[in-house]
């Protein structure tokens, strides 16, 4: 029986199998009710004892010898089968690329998160738009030239009806239906019947930004502007304003960065001036609180609006504004792990 024990053991050892179905033949050969180390442990049960003794521990380690076998070849191919994937045949040859957030995603979305850390939240409203919010509700007279300020894109010819021009006709439509405090960004897309150029499109993204309520001040806007810039574009970067005109704020003004190529000394970027523009801002005209529906001797509030892409150009140094809407893998290849 030594012998036969010995045979066995080199045999259990040398198992190899293919698949799942030659293991599972295995299982039953040696381990079933009428498997071979079955066979032998009734054979072993009817030894006289003192050859049990002798036999015993022998015995019990063959048929601990096969379970470990089969189980691990049932485990060696079960690993094969959860890395072996299938070929997909309508897989391009070439290797699969992840993409990455396109600049102006990456601006916005880091505008907005600043703005929301002073309390702004978010109102957004529809792109297709009417002459009240866009233009009447904004102090813009029906003949008042500052209309031809921003040529518009009416719909089938309709006067009344058109593709906003700026997001403030967001802002106009939150003061209609909402009670002060308001403090909002209306972040989107604008249309503008422009030539295409490096400098200009007809259609870019703002985000304008509005806070109403009982004693706001110039100072509060000061304040605003100034955490924004720096924040934006470095604890270093210094602000000025300049008087400007807007049917909607009275007093308006536009806002300049030091330029941080040149600290300010002046550069072919700044032109010189050692500032570059980056937003226009303002006190909100009464007439537009008046118009909806805010009584201005009790509330004041202040504006301001920006370029998405005039941000990003300073940010990332882009000086051509059709590189964010030809969707060229190679210019959004340069944004990879930007955010």
């Amino acid at each position: 029986m030594l012998q036969k024990i010995a045979n066995l053991r080199a045999e259990i050892e040398g198992l190899t199998a293919a698949n799942a179905d030659e293991v599972e033949a295995l299982r039953i050969k040696y381990l079933s009710k009428k498997g071979v180390v079955t066979a032998l442990l009734k054979e072993f049960g009817e030894l006289p004892a003192d050859r049990k003794r002798e036999l015993g521990r022998t015995v019990n380690e063959i048929k601990t010898l096969a379970t470990e076998r089969i189980n691990a070849l049932r485990e060696s191919l079960s690993a094969v089968a959860d890395t072996d994937v299938a070929d997909d045949l309508t897989r391009s040859a070439a290797p699969v690329r992840l993409g990455t957030r396109h600049p102006l995603s990456l601006v916005r979305e880091e505008i907005i998160a600043i703005f929301r850390r002073l309390g702004f939240t978010i109102a957004e409203g529809p792109e297709i738009e009417d002459d009240w919010h866009v233009f009447s509700s904004l102090n813009f007279a029906a003949d008042h030239p500052a209309r031809d300020m921003q040529d518009t894109f009416f719909i089938n010819r309709m006067p009344d009806v058109l593709l906003r021009t700026h997001t403030s006709s967001v802002q106009s439509r939150v003061m209609e239906h909402t009670e002060p405090p308001i403090r909002i960004i209306c972040p989107g897309r604008v249309y503008r019947n422009e030539a295409v150029s490096a400098r200009a499109h007809c259609f870019f993204h703002q985000v304008e930004a509005l806070y109403v309520d009982k004693n706001v001040t110039f100072a509060d806007l000061l304040q605003t502007l100034q955490y924004f810039a720096q924040e934006m574009f470095g604890n270093d970067t210094r602000i000025r304003l300049r008087p400007s005109y807007f049917p909607f704020t009275e007093p308006s003004a536009e806002m300049d960065i030091s330029c941080d190529l040149c600290g300010g000394k002046g550069c072919s970027f700044c032109k010189g001036t050692g500032w570059v523009e980056i937003l226009g801002c303002g006190m909100v005209d009464p007439n537009v609180l008046r118009a909806c529906g805010i009584d201005p001797e009790v509330y004041t509030g202040f504006a301001l609006g920006m370029g998405v892409e005039r941000i990003a150009n300073l940010k990332y140094r882009v000086n051509d504004l059709r590189l964010f809407s030809e969707n060229d893998v190679r210019f959004l290849d340069e944004f990879v792990g930007s955010h």
